[in-house]
């Protein structure tokens, strides 16, 4: 099983990047995963924000591996728990399919975007910096990991 975090934006702080390479390298054995950065289009106060997310979900669609099951991260989405999270992970893992999960830049993702998402899965009903998501996914992937391989991580 691979899984792809297709994320809007490049350069994070190094506490993100730290912060994410841990919980990946302690999952190195078990599954494959990627994070392919897709450049954020330029803002200012006079951009259009319609078009700017348009070509970031142009982007981040062309990045998207073949026949992947398309998870976007959207505050409107599901919320599960890290055990439903395992559970789907153990199936999908089972299935041999293969995912990618969307992040989106600071104003998220386009109607269009997260209506091709098979998915919509939500951290909580507050608004996090997409830069902390990564570390945060990141980590919920290693819980979810720990509680399939009965690791004592999660207890």
């Amino acid at each position: 099983m691979r899984i792809q975090i297709i994320a809007i934006g490049e350069r994070m702080p190094s506490w993100v990047q730290e912060g994410y390479q841990e919980y990946v390298k302690r999952i190195a054995n078990g599954l494959s995963i990627s994070l392919v950065e897709i450049s954020a289009e330029k803002r200012n106060k006079s951009s259009n924000t319609p078009k700017i997310l348009e070509k970031e979900a142009q982007r981040m669609l062309q990045a998207v591996g073949k026949d992947h099951y398309i998870i976007a991260l959207d505050k409107g989405g599901q919320s599960w728990s890290t055990e439903t999270l395992a559970a789907r992970i153990r199936g999908w893992q089972q299935d041999g399919t293969n995912i990618s999960i969307l992040i989106g830049g600071p104003e998220g993702m386009t109607t269009e975007l997260l209506q091709q998402a098979q998915l919509k899965l939500s951290f909580s009903a507050m608004t996090f910096p997409h830069p902390i998501i990564r570390v945060m996914l990141a980590e919920q992937i290693y819980r979810a990991y720990s509680i399939i391989n009965n690791h004592p991580y999660h207890k």
